[in-house]
C-alpha cells in the first residue's frame, strides 16, 4: 500500500509538471498552470529532446519546479514539529538537500509523461491559501483525484503540498521524518537524505 502510494505521488508531482487542464479557475490555478504549460514547452522542443541534452531539459525544468513548489514550505511542513528546535543553520541544510531529492526523485518521472490528461475540477480560496483540485485521467480511463495546496508569497502562487486520493505528501513525509529523528536523531535524518543523493 505504502508503495502504491508514493508511486501514485510521484505520479502526481510529474504530472504536475506535464499536464494543463482544459478550463480554467481563479488566480492560483491560473499561475500554476501557466508554469504547467512552461514545462510542456521544454519537454515538446525538438532541441532539448536527444540524450545529449538530458541535462540541459531538466535544468530548465528544474528551474521551473522551483517557481512551482515551496520547497522550504515543504521541507517545513515535513519537519513538522521538529521543524522549530532546528538552527537556522540546519533549517537551509535541510531544505537544500530535502529539496534535491524531490527534485531528483521527480524529475525522471516528469520525461516519462505520455499524454496523461489532468482536469481541473475546481479551486478554493482562503486568504493566503488556496486548494487546486484536478483528477488524472489515465489512458486507460481511470480518474485519479489530486488537490495542489497553494500558498501565496507576495503575488505568487507556489505549491507546497500535493495530496493524491486524499494521501498528503507532506503528511506522508512527516510521519517518516518524525519515527527517524524519534528513534535517533534529526542528524540521522539529515544523513539519510544525504545518502539518498
Amino acid at each position: 500500500m505504502r508503495t502504491r502510494r508514493a508511486a501514485l505521488l510521484g505520479m502526481a508531482l510529474a504530472l504536475a509538471l506535464a499536464a494543463a487542464p482544459h478550463a480554467w479557475a481563479g488566480e492560483p490555478a491560473d499561475q500554476l498552470f501557466a508554469r504547467i504549460d512552461q514545462v510542456l514547452r521544454i519537454l515538446d522542443d525538438p532541441a532539448l529532446k536527444p540524450a545529449a541534452r538530458a541535462e540541459e531539459r531538466r535544468a530548465a525544468i528544474g528551474r521551473v519546479a522551483h517557481d512551482i513548489f515551496d520547497f522550504e514550505e515543504i521541507a517545513r511542513r515535513s519537519l513538522g514539529r521538529h521543524w522549530q528546535a532546528r538552527t537556522q543553520q540546519e533549517r537551509e541544510e535541510f531544505v537544500r538537500l530535502f529539496g534535491d531529492l524531490l527534485e531528483r526523485s521527480y524529475l525522471g518521472k516528469i520525461e516519462l509523461y505520455s499524454g496523461e490528461r489532468i482536469t481541473l475540477v475546481g479551486d478554493a480560496l482562503d486568504g493566503d491559501l488556496a486548494t487546486v483540485r484536478t483528477r488524472i485521467v489515465t489512458k486507460q480511463g481511470s480518474e485519479i483525484p489530486v488537490d495542489y495546496r497553494l500558498q501565496r508569497r507576495g503575488d505568487r502562487w507556489r505549491a507546497y503540498d500535493v495530496a493524491i486520493e486524499g494521501v498528503s505528501l507532506v503528511a506522508n513525509y512527516r510521519s517518516q521524518f518524525d519515527k527517524i529523528i524519534r528513534r535517533t536523531s534529526f542528524q540521522q535524518l539529515v544523513q539519510q537524505v544525504r545518502d539518498k543523493q
